[in-house]
């Protein structure tokens, strides 16, 4: 089983950039690899996912698109969510999963990470 450990939260001011990484453990990454975050009171809302093969394909959620990348290592063992202009709407935890096929669900992802909180203020 792979154990996932995110890192890279804090406490920004709007507009800044931030980068989030998971790192995997135990295995590496499944096919897929994917970004979720859950603010205070809502449910828990995709960002973004990748499929782990070379030159695997990048998907995003709406609010996300253009401004955060996601990415990994050559070693599939860490993946990245590189964060710019950053709004106090992407405040939230966030967390990073792994499936053998992407989606957009996190009922498809069976291994989470615990999560970083990702504060932005205005």
């Amino acid at each position: 089983q792979v154990h996932l450990l995110e890192s890279g939260g804090g406490l920004v001011q709007a507009g800044d950039s931030l980068r989030l990484s998971c790192s995997a453990s135990g295995r590496t990454f499944n096919r897929a690899a994917a970004w979720f975050r859950q603010a205070p009171g809502k449910e828990r809302e995709f960002v973004a996912a990748l499929l782990t093969d070379a030159g695997g394909p990048t998907v995003y959620g709406e609010s996300v698109r253009g401004r955060f990348t996601i990415s990994r290592d050559n070693a599939k063992t860490t993946v990245y969510l590189q964060m710019t202009n950053l709004k106090p709407e992407d405040t939230a935890v966030y967390y990073c999963a792994t499936a053998s096929s992407w989606s957009q669900s996190p009922s498809a992802y069976n291994d989470w990470g615990q999560g970083t909180q990702v504060t932005v203020s205005s």
